[in-house]
């Protein structure tokens, strides 16, 4: 129910926004249903991640090690779909990703305790589809809207990000296991229909002033170096890193923070046999959701206020947001052993403001590059945002915890997680660092990728 739901919202709200083109219009919806689904499973290990320590008998550092698995695996697929999403028929590519991720969905519910390398693999497999639809999807909306109208529809489709993640975990908490086995593979069935027969494939640059057929193909390696010189695309590219770092920690680690704190003040009884007490992943994926639609919004609208006074208003919104976020952030740490209220109104203030980058930061990334070279793009700023982002920090968090912990005890069990935590807030401040030395460049890259045509350079 949750995921129709939410579906159901994103349809509603797509109703309203009025386009010149119907296959368009249904374009984005098919696209934003299935960004749901991709961000509902990327989110699932959060969601039950004390019943998973419990089930399996694992530490930190093997609970972290799941979501990072199946980043690693996410992160070095996406050059691959990234390549090919520049030359092949992107509509089939994100079919063939996306059934294979249903089969695989499939598979890991039926793993049992002694099999934590089973849970392990599958995770990693099911990096394949996101892999495939990630890289591509994007470029697809970018190829039917420009302007103010591509900003929008890039915050409609990121709105899958906060949703999904509270879908997790309402349907993690609320649904019998053997339920959820049959919803979300099937689920995944569906979008391959919805793909292959609703979904337009429109030509690469045709509402730009390059179309297609005006653009000429460069090889991979010349794709690379002429990335790696647009110093928007770069510096971005690391200051969305951050987000995804901090993202990608708050987002398995929040939750069971949280539940230990409770446990440590004596607010909640320990987690002594599954099921655990989950009703803080719900709390926290209502933050999520909530934060996540406000921060989408508000960083698109204030983006569109800035641009009236200065070109370079994107990386200074994205800025800001990270600079604002990281003093929120800590505090909520800080605070959660004197007062859960409190922690939770500075999750919410600290999350709202980091999600304000994440359409604003797409938007950047399809307008300083030409349209041969998104899915590459794209692809190039997942591997970099998750190798050095939450492909580690789900891990490192653990590892750092772990290293802290003096002892098994409850109250050294939220502490060390406590401390290993603080490390977001520093991350944050070094992201919106990078945001501010894009500005430096926005302009000229921007005019750039307007009026260049590719050669062999």
């Amino acid at each position: 129910l949750c995921y129709i739901k939410q579906s159901l919202y994103l349809l509603t709200y797509l109703q309203n926004v009025k386009l010149s083109d119907r296959r368009a219009k249904v374009t984005v919806i098919v696209l934003c249903y299935i960004n749901l689904l991709n961000y509902m499973d990327r989110f699932t290990v959060a969601g039950v991640l004390p019943d998973i320590e419990q089930f399996f008998s694992i530490s930190d550092g093997k609970s972290g090690l799941l979501q990072t698995v199946f980043i690693c695996s996410y992160m070095f697929l996406a050059p691959l779909f990234g390549y090919l999403g520049d030359r092949c028929n992107r509509k089939s590519i994100m079919c063939v990703g996306i059934f294979f991720w249903s089969l695989v969905t499939l598979a890991s519910s039926f793993i049992g305790k002694e099999h934590f390398w089973a849970l392990l693999l599958t995770r990693g497999l099911v990096g394949v589809g996101e892999a495939s639809y990630s890289t591509i999807a994007p470029t697809i909306i970018a190829d039917l809207f420009v302007k103010e109208t591509r900003t929008n529809m890039l915050s409609i489709f990121y709105f899958a990000i906060p949703v999904g993640r509270w879908d997790n975990a309402q349907t993690y908490t609320q649904t019998e296991h053997s339920v959820e086995i049959l919803v979300t593979p099937g689920l995944g069935l569906l979008a391959v229909i919805l793909l292959f027969f609703v979904v337009q494939e429109p030509k690469r640059g045709a509402i730009e002033a390059l179309p297609e057929h005006t653009l000429h193909r460069t090889s991979w390696m010349t794709d690379i170096k002429a990335l790696c010189r647009n110093p928007s695309f770069i510096l971005s590219t690391f200051g969305f890193t951050t987000v995804a770092f901090v993202t990608g920690s708050l987002a398995l680690w929040a939750p069971a923070f949280l539940f230990r704190a409770g446990v440590f003040t004596g607010e909640k009884q320990p987690c002594l046999k599954v099921p655990c007490d989950n009703s803080d992943s719900v709390i926290f994926g209502i933050i999520t959701v909530v934060t996540g639609i406000l921060g989408v919004a508000s960083g698109v609208q204030a983006s569109k206020k800035l641009r009236t006074r200065t070109p370079r208003a994107d990386p200074l919104v994205c800025a800001a947001g990270l600079l604002l976020a990281a003093p929120f952030l800590y505090l909520s740490i800080m605070f959660a052993q004197a007062s859960t209220v409190a922690t939770y109104v500075f999750i919410f203030l600290g999350e709202t403001f980091l999600s304000m980058n994440w359409a604003v930061v797409a938007d950047m990334l399809l307008y300083v590059v030409i349209p041969t070279r998104r899915s590459t793009a794209e692809a190039f700023q997942i591997v970099l945002s998750h190798l050095l982002g939450d492909a580690i920090s789900p891990y490192l968090i653990g590892v750092v915890s772990d290293s802290i912990k003096k002892s098994d005890s409850y109250m050294w069990e939220f502490r060390s997680l406590q401390m290993s935590l603080l490390l977001c807030s520093f991350v944050a401040v070094g992201g919106g660092a990078f945001f501010l030395a894009t500005a430096l460049f926005i302009e000229q890259d921007r005019h750039l990728a307007e009026n260049c045509v590719p050669s062999g350079e």
